[in-house]
């Protein structure tokens, strides 16, 4: 009777060991090596310009990495100041000029999103927005994910400086 409980106890132990050693590839930010898993991969066509994606939204396709096209903007011209010290400051525009692309943070149930909040002759506003979802009873895990988000801009960005403000929805 006793090697029973003591095959059960083994089995438990099994089993939350095994599913507590899974391992998930994470995208530090400003490492440009991660690659998206195939369901965080946002579907992009092959020849599309940048400018004719559209914007990654909350509960979406996840998008890892900038579109093909899309240049870094220099950090000269990103006002991260108000950010939290451990945020991503990538910043990254289409061809056009007219659409932006941030690398945010998001964790558990959050997803993140940009929003244009200013746009003026010498500089773009930039919130970073992670709303999180208010279902009662919902599980989430404890992560942090570091997603491309984007916003389209009135006129293109040219020499404009890209001012990053952060906020959290739904906590």
């Amino acid at each position: 009777m006793r090697w029973k409980a003591t095959m059960c106890g083994l089995g438990l132990v099994l089993v939350a060991a095994t599913a507590c050693g899974e391992q998930t590839d994470s995208v530090q930010p400003g490492a440009g090596g991660g690659q998206p898993t195939s369901s965080e991969a946002a579907p992009t066509a092959p020849g599309v310009p940048a400018t004719e994606l559209p914007p990654v939204m909350p509960g979406g396709p996840r998008q890892m990495q900038p579109p093909d096209g899309a240049e870094q903007v220099p950090a000269a011209r990103v006002d991260a100041t108000v950010l939290p010290a451990d945020f991503p400051r990538e910043v990254f525009v289409s061809a056009d000029g007219r659409q932006v692309f941030i690398r945010a943070e998001e964790g558990g149930c959050g997803r993140a999103a940009a929003e244009v909040t200013e746009q003026t002759d010498t500089r773009v506003v930039i919130n970073l927005v992670e709303n999180k979802t208010q279902q009662a009873g919902q599980m989430c895990t404890m992560d942090i994910r570091y997603p491309v988000v984007s916003a389209t801009l009135s006129e293109p960005l040219t020499e404009r400086t890209v001012v990053l403000e952060s906020a959290k929805r739904g906590y």
